[in-house]
């Protein structure tokens, strides 16, 4: 399996008070981070990108404001697929449709139809997600599976009913803005992932913050709670 990298992309808000203007402008720029980044994760190897778009707690953000977010979301799925089709890139998604607006949904399910058999680096947007509620449903997924039949709950079963069971567990989580929260992000999948944390507010991310944060990656070794280190090249170390 290949590179999977997750983005917390954070600071949105911060750098649009920071400027003057209001929240909605500092979620425009970071759309344009996030559609840079996209394009610049495609050509340095990485095989997988998952994209903290909209959280279950951001509902508590005001009308205005989630109603900006969701037009935004559209605007991407629609203005990009040429680009995702000339690169072979899959539109995935993660996180409970069910809350959605119906033409979320339908622009989300539209996108990873159109996009199922491209290739190239899959995109998963994590879009109306929470690492809690992903378990949780994972779990009620697995029960409602069950005919009668007694089922053990173990870790392989709750892995086989997340979101996108077949998808490798990320391996480097990047968290912007200087916060150090795993904000519950991927809490199941990242329980090994490496972090790293840029001072960088999201609007302000570069191809180059990027490729700085996959050198340092590739600089550190993985233990996976064992005492034998693995580096990320896959050479094992004593």
């Amino acid at each position: 399996m290949g590179l999977h990298v997750g983005i917390i992309m954070d600071g949105n808000g911060r750098w649009a008070r920071a400027r003057g203007f209001m929240r909605t402008q500092g979620h425009l720029e970071g759309l344009k981070a996030a559609k840079q980044i996209v394009k610049a994760a495609s050509g340095m190897g990485i095989d997988f990108l998952t994209l903290y778009v909209f959280s279950t707690e951001n509902w508590k953000r005001t009308a205005e404001e989630v109603g900006f977010i969701m037009g935004l979301v559209r605007q991407y799925l629609k203005a990009e697929f040429t680009f995702c089709r000339e690169n072979h890139i899959r539109v995935r998604h993660t996180g409970d449709l069910s809350r959605l607006p119906p033409d979320v949904v339908k622009d989300i399910v539209d996108v990873c139809r159109d996009t199922e058999a491209f290739t190239g680096m899959q995109v998963i947007l994590a879009l109306n997600y929470g690492g809690r509620d992903e378990i949780v449903r994972a779990v009620n997924k697995a029960l409602t599976g069950v005919s009668g039949n007694a089922l053990e709950i173990n870790e392989n079963v709750i892995a086989d009913h997340l979101d996108n069971p077949d998808i490798p567990d990320p391996d480097l989580i990047i968290r912007t803005a200087g916060e150090y929260r795993t904000s519950n992000f991927l809490l199941w999948e990242a329980a090994y992932a490496e972090y790293y944390i840029s001072e960088k507010l999201w609007p302000d991310w570069s191809d180059a913050d990027l490729a700085e944060a996959i050198e340092n990656f590739q600089k550190r070794e993985r233990r996976y709670g064992g005492v034998r280190a693995v580096s990320v090249s896959g050479n094992h170390h004593e």
